[in-house]
């Protein structure tokens, strides 16, 4: 008996740091239940506090780079509407901000959380300013490495979005032009909000 509360409390040792251990589930379900482009910790906008995507297993997932001088910026109002209408089917919506294109997100992490609460009401995650897109000598947000080697496209300006689905077997890229209302992109939406 005494060995069994022992065990633990060992394992808990041996784990890297920020690592929780899952006693009642198997490893590999636990592993198999977190798609491999999931598999990133990111930095919350507000607090800088890690996420692990791994929470968002089994939903579908919208990734857009955001910017908050940018003619596609009115899309946030589209991003909002979508994370509210749709979030209790399945859908969440994760925005990465990033100053990769014409310098369009130069501000801190504080000003661009009150720019998209303020003047959007975002509410869906928002993550720390990151690289995007592939440049010499900078280093891409991981998750945007993935995403780009799924579908073979790399976000080539701001608003780019991709769409995972629930086992993240189907990653669907879509340009900074397509508004989250269009109906292309929502097909996509309803295609991957109904797969199981």
């Amino acid at each position: 008996m005494r060995h069994a509360l022992i065990a633990p409390f060992l394992l808990a040792l041996l784990l890297p740091p920020g690592a929780h251990s899952q006693p009642s589930a198997p490893p590999a379900t636990a592993a198999a239940a977190c798609p491999a482009v999931l598999q990133h910790t990111q930095l919350r906008l507000q607090d800088e506090k890690p996420v692990n995507l791994c929470s968002h297993a089994g939903k579908v997932v919208l990734v857009v780079n955001t910017a908050s001088f940018c003619g596609f910026t009115g899309q946030y109002k589209s991003l909002e509407a979508l994370h509210a209408q749709y979030a209790s089917r399945g859908l969440v919506v994760l925005g990465f901000p990033s100053n990769d294109f014409g310098q369009q997100e130069p501000g801190s992490a504080k000003e661009i959380a009150d720019f998209c609460e303020n003047t959007f009401g975002v509410k869906f995650p928002m993550f720390a300013k990151s690289h995007v897109a592939p440049n010499v000598g900078r280093s891409v947000n991981p998750l945007f490495v993935a995403l780009a080697q799924r579908t073979g496209a790399a976000p080539k300006w701001n608003f780019h979005k991709y769409l995972v689905s629930r086992q993240g077997d189907v990653v669907i890229s879509h340009a900074s032009a397509v508004d989250p209302k269009d109906p292309n992109f929502l097909k996509d939406l309803e295609k991957l909000l109904k797969a199981k």
